[in-house]
């Protein structure tokens, strides 16, 4: 693939970064598509390539040794994933799974490192990104210790509002994450994030059906956390 080629998909990892930057550098990528429910690769795969998601949806899940499902993430179109086994050669820590039909962009390894090593801000965007992500994991260590699990539903609502800009009144979220998916994030079970949404609705701050969640109350949702 020519460096035009690559900076055509509109990653933003590339964001900023022209074909003269990436010229030298041997690229080597490839496209696959997944179907739904498909793993793309599995925890503690020996596989260390980066991945870029074109289009679909998609999970990083870990599984405990119980089977217990815990969900870290989703991600948005054109986000890269895999870039921890992609840097230090180790197996995955997580799994990534594929919710609907997926198609990726996989960079091998050694043209990953290349970059990383070779354009700033490839390798400034990935540093500052990895930073957020300790961030973002000592807030949610801290939410699981310190809060009960009505407040972490709520807090994960409000942040899932403020990521989709929709922290207002009557705001609408389609294709919501289901009552698993938040319950593997907050570190709670399905039914007990279930019994939290059906107080919420029954109070006007929201109204939920499936995989969608509307708004209605917004300011109630912290009110909460005080």
């Amino acid at each position: 693939m020519t460096p035009q080629e690559l900076l055509d998909f509109n990653l933003p990892l590339f964001a900023g970064v022209t074909a003269d930057d990436l010229a030298g550098i041997p690229l080597a990528v490839s496209e696959k598509t997944f179907s739904a429910w498909q793993t793309i690769f599995d925890q503690d795969d020996d596989s260390h390539d980066l991945y870029f998601l074109l289009y679909g949806s998609l999970l990083a899940v870990y599984w405990t040794s119980e089977g217990r499902e815990i969900v870290f993430s989703r991600f948005a179109i054109g986000a890269h994933f895999g870039e921890l086994a992609a840097l230090d050669g180790t197996p995955r820590s997580l799994a990534a799974v594929a919710k609907t039909e997926t198609k990726v962009l996989i960079l091998k390894r050694d043209c990953f490192l290349r970059l990383f090593n070779e354009v700033p801000p490839i390798r400034d965007r990935i540093t500052r990104q990895l930073v957020a992500r300790i961030r973002t994991l000592t807030e949610r260590n801290m939410e699981m210790t310190t809060l009960s699990v009505e407040q972490r539903v709520n807090t994960y609502l409000l942040r899932l509002a403020a990521e989709h800009g929709k922290l207002c009144v009557g705001a609408v979220i389609e294709n919501a994450p289901t009552h698993a998916e938040i319950a593997g994030t907050i570190g709670a079970n399905r039914e007990m994030v279930s019994r939290s949404i059906s107080k919420l609705a029954k109070r006007g701050v929201i109204k939920s059906a499936r995989q969608r969640i509307e708004f209605l109350d917004p300011a109630a949702l912290s009110e909460d956390l005080s």
